[in-house]
């Protein structure tokens, strides 16, 4: 299938952020630290003409009080988050916080890129269900 024929959210961005996992994998191999992916990916992002934000914190407000921060690994062209992952597997947990991630930075999709194996796990995390890109 190409992205551009697959009708999600951002399809075409989340295809390009998927390429450039993959060329970090394959240039760096697996199992080494989170934090040495996200930095290559960053390093990927600016070749490849992504704009994007590392640890970009979003404050947590509840009833008018800052009561805590999340901060997802990368944002991709404001619109898709990025979490980056050394896990066994990808789990429900995973992608809860991505889901908490959308919600708290109002974005609709979200990447959970594990790079813990040879050949690279991805996770689309969609917080709009069946909502269609145009």
């Amino acid at each position: 299938m190409k992205a551009e024929d697959s009708g999600y959210i951002d399809s075409d961005l989340t295809y390009g952020i998927i390429g450039c996992a993959m060329a970090v994998i394959n240039e760096l191999g697996h199992g080494l630290r989170e934090k040495t992916y996200e930095r290559a990916m960053c390093v990927e992002f600016k070749s490849g003409g992504f704009s994007f934000r590392e640890q970009h914190v979003y404050p947590v407000y509840y009833r008018g009080q800052h009561i805590d921060d999340y901060i997802p690994d990368l944002e991709v062209e404001n619109r898709i988050i990025v979490e980056v992952k050394t896990v066994e597997q990808i789990s429900d947990e995973h992608i809860g916080q991505v889901l908490n991630y959308l919600k708290i930075t109002g974005r609709e999709a979200g990447l959970i890129l594990n790079f813990k194996d040879p050949k690279l796990e991805w996770k689309r995390v969609v917080l709009q269900e069946g909502k269609k890109s145009k």
